[in-house]
């Protein structure tokens, strides 16, 4: 008698904010998570809700850009965590062979050792009821457009990053190439991540056409391969490190966590924690919102926009203890966005946000802000102007004066920069420059005006833009 076969459900759980991808596979009684994140309840909703039960938790690596949810789920659900060959973790897991073969309800999920990300990164084959190669699980060793960059790793096994390079050029080519051009590719990051640098928007694709586009997939030689796919990479951020031990080693409990920061604080008591634990004020609100008022010596880092990967690039110690001053009812998202990098120490939040600190009486700081028009209309000719975009951005097109100040480099021009004559600070939108603007202001600098709506909208002014604009021109 043929036995009767539960079709399988596979849901990419992807969060904007870090382009990062979890997975979610079901099949009859059983289910799997493949790179969970940190907060684990909507994963615990989801087995709930479809009346499964979670036999393993695969990890595709150890993550450098975010702190994974694997111990804190397998903690909850008594799953088993597993890594793929080489791996290391200081805790209890499965550490597969390559090819191992896992099973959950009626499919299989095969282990690929694709190494060169780092050396223990792993690609998961998944084989549906029927037997059918359908989908793989990439991990960092393919993207959508790219491939995983091969210089994280180097310190940690002693190899440079063209060896790196080299490795993961034989991976692809002897475990990704021969699978078949309808197989589906989930990667475990998207555009905007600093896992890759050439990612398209897109979060799903076939294997077929990645052959087709991506550049690294389409290089004659290794040689070739090893130059292109390490030309352009920028200086990785400095927590990664830190989020690789955490998840090599282990982390708090992610609800100790959230209980601890999760403390109101009325604006005396505030001030003094602050004093007391030399925390750093970090305020999520709107760059709008933080220019017109904010709390002394705060560092602005907007939940709106990329706000874990810029507060892990800002901030050098994912321990360094953090205050918060949010838009009310918005701390308990900043609480959470902060422990997926690793900022585990939160101390508590500003109760009722900036305007419970301004019916305090307290003293108040500002960001001198200005719109587009205003800025092309009292542009002086010689005056200094400071572009924090990427290289990459400003190369493409930017004013004539401008000067490349990228946000990620702020330590190393922030002294020149106190040296000026009055300058103006802009981005592609405002989000990274009152970053930068608060930063600046935090450092006792103050010689500088801040352009709302950055070169966007510096471009839709109506005055004359071939005074002051170029573009494809570097300097």
């Amino acid at each position: 008698m043929q036995k009767n076969l539960h079709k399988m459900k596979v849901e990419q759980i992807y969060t904007g904010c870090l382009a990062q991808g979890a997975y979610y596979i079901v099949s009859g009684k059983e289910a799997a998570i493949i790179d969970p994140l940190r907060e684990t309840k909507p994963y615990l909703d989801r087995l709930q809700k479809d009346g499964v039960t979670l036999k393993y938790i695969f990890e595709t690596h150890f993550h450098a850009d975010f702190v994974s949810g694997h111990l804190d789920l397998a903690r909850k659900t008594g799953a088993s965590i597993v890594y793929g060959p080489t791996a290391e973790p200081a805790f209890e897991a499965i550490i597969a062979e390559d090819e191992q073969i896992f099973h959950i309800g009626d499919i299989q999920i095969k282990v690929l050792h694709t190494p060169g990300h780092t050396l223990e990164s792993s690609t998961y084959l998944l084989i549906d009821e029927h037997g059918k190669e359908t989908a793989i699980f990439s991990g960092d060793t393919l993207f959508l457009g790219d491939v995983g960059r091969p210089d994280l790793a180097q310190k940690a096994v002693s190899m440079t990053q063209e060896q790196l390079a080299g490795i993961l050029y034989d991976s692809l080519q002897n475990k990704i190439m021969p699978l078949a051009d309808d197989i589906t590719v989930y990667p475990a990051h998207g555009a905007g991540s600093a896992c890759g640098k050439n990612m398209q928007k897109e979060t799903v694709d076939t294997l077929g056409n990645q052959k087709k586009t991506n550049y690294a997939l389409n290089q004659p030689d290794k040689e070739s391969f090893v130059r292109e796919v390490l030309d352009g990479l920028a200086p990785p951020p400095t927590y990664f490190g830190m989020n690789v031990a955490m998840n090599k080693t282990g982390y708090d409990d992610f609800d100790t966590v959230f209980g601890q920061g999760n403390r109101a604080l009325q604006p005396d008591e505030f001030v003094q924690v602050a004093e007391e634990s030399g925390a750093l004020i970090l305020d999520t609100r709107k760059a709008a919102d933080f220019s017109a008022g904010y709390v002394p010596n705060s560092i602005n880092i907007g939940l709106q926009g990329d706000f874990a990967p810029w507060v892990g690039a800002m901030i050098a110690d994912v321990k360094q203890p953090l205050l918060l001053v949010t838009a009310p009812g918005e701390q308990e998202e900043a609480i959470t966005r902060l422990a997926r990098v690793g900022f585990d120490h939160v101390i508590g939040f500003l109760e009722g946000g900036f305007r419970s600190w301004q019916q305090a009486g307290k003293e108040a700081d500002t960001v001198r802000r200005i719109s587009a028009t205003e800025f092309a209309t009292e542009l002086p000719e010689d005056a200094p102007v400071l572009d924090v975009r990427k290289p990459s951005e400003y190369a493409a097109e930017h004013l004539e004066q401008a000067e490349s100040k990228p946000l990620a480099e702020i330590n190393d021009w922030i002294a020149e920069a106190g040296g000026k004559s009055h300058f103006y600070l802009h981005c592609a939108g405002g989000y990274r420059s009152m970053i930068a603007a608060s930063i600046l202001n935090s450092r006792g600098i103050r010689n500088f005006t801040e352009i709302d709506g950055g070169y966007n909208k510096i471009k839709e002014t109506s005055l004359p833009k071939t005074n002051f604009l170029c573009s494809g021109k570097t300097q």
